[in-house]
């Protein structure tokens, strides 16, 4: 039950009523006999709220800064016109602008009604009760009562560094053959014969062709195709810190994503795998034309988990999904600490069979206190920013003697230096 503003109008003017034309308990006695007269007929003739009928339909997934229009059938089944108000309640990170609807339905017929969602973060976002309201002829009072109608609407991470795909498969076309190449590299694959041109490496010089030939012949070579490449996510502690606007979990998705669209038109062979204590997600065995949209579903619900990540634990699960020789990237941390004690112990077992490459989100904002010598102050951050940062290097360094390549960027250059990674190593056959 619900009492509206009319009500308490009402109750005002009989009070004032009472205290000049009736003053006495027989005067109030009988103004709220009424007033309460009104409210048990609102109640006896407003329509039932638990009789409704209620369905959803609309969006189910949402790319993070796009909108979602999600849709709430009402039916009225009884055999009163209902008027009143619904509520339907959805959390603040859905980014429903207006959750309430006015309604008036007659008898038998139903309506529909929409609710659009910007959502703010990643993951799947669920709908909460749907209250309704439901008035009395006479506006006093109303039956109120609330309805689980479970609907979701999955918020898929945005992918931002599409921007940077158009550059990136022109290069790939230039190693796939499409025009001509000049280099040669273990691991690639024979294409064709042209002349030689001055400055071709002369190891790609075809003597056979060039005995037949009145020219030099010189043999053209693409990267070979169906690599197979395992894109890991470190779901750990390290993931949850924010550079910038967005936590290093979602600047790695990003990365990600840019790289398996790249792969995966590459002709390669793209896996997912996030894990921390234990395996949180993972894409497997999906084809070229699938390939995005399992990646994103995958990674919308993840969130980055509080634990120190299980590094041995990490790479068993690697190798367990990674048969043959892989390009394996993991995305993680490059924290001395982390990658000293967790990282280098594990890396000899993956690099024997694997090519590693390490994808680590910089904070610009240490560059910007490594440059600072306003004040004292200033002059200490800067020299804590420095030692943060030959730290870093020096980390990097480590793996990098171990023969893992490292790609450490901020977060606006992650994605792009990555693709390039990925690029250099197709084109010197290393993959």
């Amino acid at each position: 039950m619900a009492l509206t503003g009319r009500t308490a109008l009402l109750a005002a003017l009989g009070a004032l009523v009472v205290g000049l034309a009736a003053p006495g308990w027989w005067g109030l006695l009988a103004v709220q006999g009424v007033l309460l007269a009104g409210v048990l007929a609102d109640l006896a003739l407003a329509p039932s709220v638990r009789a409704l009928r209620l369905e959803r339909s609309g969006d189910t997934a949402v790319r993070l800064g796009n909108t979602a229009a999600v849709h709430l059938a009402v039916e009225n089944p009884g055999s009163r016109t209902l008027r009143g108000a619904l509520r339907d309640a959805w959390p603040p990170s859905a980014g429903a602008p207006s959750q309430r609807h006015p309604l008036r339905i007659p008898p038998g017929e139903r309506r529909r009604l929409t609710t659009t969602l910007t959502p703010t973060r990643r993951g799947d976002r669920r709908a909460a009760r749907v209250t309704i309201r439901a008035l009395g002829p006479l506006g006093l009072a109303a039956r109120q009562g609330s309805h689980d109608v479970a609907w979701t609407v999955r918020a898929l991470p945005p992918f931002t560094s599409r921007r940077h795909l158009p550059a990136r498969l022109a290069r790939l076309r230039e190693l796939d053959g499409r025009t001509a190449v000049l280099v040669r590299g273990q691991g690639t694959e024979f294409d064709s014969l042209r002349e030689y041109i001055a400055g071709d490496d002369v190891r790609s010089i075809d003597w056979r062709a060039t005995a037949r030939a009145p020219d030099v012949m010189v043999r053209t070579w693409r990267p070979e195709r169906d690599r197979h490449v395992l894109l890991v996510l470190d779901t750990g502690r390290t993931s949850a810190g924010r550079v910038g606007d967005a936590p290093r979990l979602d600047t790695a998705m990003d990365a990600a994503l840019l790289l398996a669209t790249l792969a995966s038109r590459a002709g390669d062979r793209v896996d997912l795998l996030a894990f921390d204590r234990e395996v949180r997600s993972g894409v497997t065995g999906v084809g070229p034309n699938e390939l995005l949209a399992a990646l994103v579903d995958a990674m919308a619900p993840l969130e980055p988990e509080l634990v120190e990540s299980d590094v041995r634990g990490m790479v068993s699960a690697v190798l367990a999904r990674a048969s043959r020789r892989s390009l394996v990237v993991l995305f993680t941390g490059l924290d001395a600490a982390g990658v000293e004690e967790g990282l280098l112990p594990g890396l000899p077992s993956l690099i024997r069979r694997h090519r590693v490459v390490v994808a680590a989100v910089a904070d610009p904002r240490v560059a910007e206190l490594a440059a600072g010598r306003a004040d004292s102050a200033a002059v200490y951050d800067a020299a804590a920013a420095e030692r943060a940062r030959a730290e870093r290097r020096h980390t990097a360094e480590l793996l990098d003697r171990r023969g893992v390549t490292v790609v450490d960027a901020p977060p606006d250059r992650l994605a792009p230096a990555l693709a390039d990674a990925y690029l250099a190593l197709k084109a010197s056959g290393r993959l």
